[in-house]
């Protein structure tokens, strides 16, 4: 990940990353696999330590749902600032170097679902007077549009977050 970020994609060899971390190029192939794959595993080691940030920030509120998810989001548009794979991705999309950016929005399935479980998971013991088609339908919705900060801030997290936070309120209330 620190490689990307220093040399952006485009850039990342096998043979590199075997310089930087001390192993052979060929360990690095029989641990990874190929380039598409590795790509995938720093998206999916990213996407587990944000969804650490969801799960404390859900433990943090206990009992206030609209609190729970305005801190959650907050937490992830802040945790989103300052990480340097997705400022590679970011910055990729003004360049030639895309090849990242797909994971993260056209082929974002697995990281959707892994995001929406966890939401879903989080919101059961909160007992929310929704239909459960409409809450799925409500999980998918907060997930995409926090992505969407994600990819494209559009204000500090905090103003942001509040207003996710009073959406979902709103629909989940």
């Amino acid at each position: 990940m620190l490689l990307t970020g220093s040399v952006g994609w485009s850039q990342v060899t096998m043979a590199k990353l075997a310089e930087v971390v001390g192993v052979s190029r060929q360990t690095v192939y029989n641990e990874i696999g190929t380039k598409p794959r590795l790509a995938e595993a720093m998206i999916q080691r990213e996407l587990e330590r944000f969804l650490v940030v969801v799960s404390a920030a859900f433990d943090a509120h206990p009992t206030d749902l609209v609190a729970a998810i305005e801190a959650a989001s907050c937490s992830v548009l802040e945790h989103a600032q300052d990480n340097p794979l997705l400022h590679a991705v970011v910055s990729a999309t003004h360049g030639a170097d895309t090849e990242l950016l797909p994971l993260l929005t056209t082929h974002a399935e697995s990281l959707l679902v892994a995001a929406k479980a966890v939401i879903a998971d989080r919101l059961a013991p909160y007992r929310v007077p929704v239909d459960p088609g409409r809450l799925e339908a409500a999980i998918d919705t907060v997930v995409r549009v926090v992505l969407s900060h994600v990819m494209q801030p559009s204000g500090a997290p905090a103003e942001t977050a509040e207003s996710i936070a009073w959406i979902a309120g709103r629909v989940l209330g």
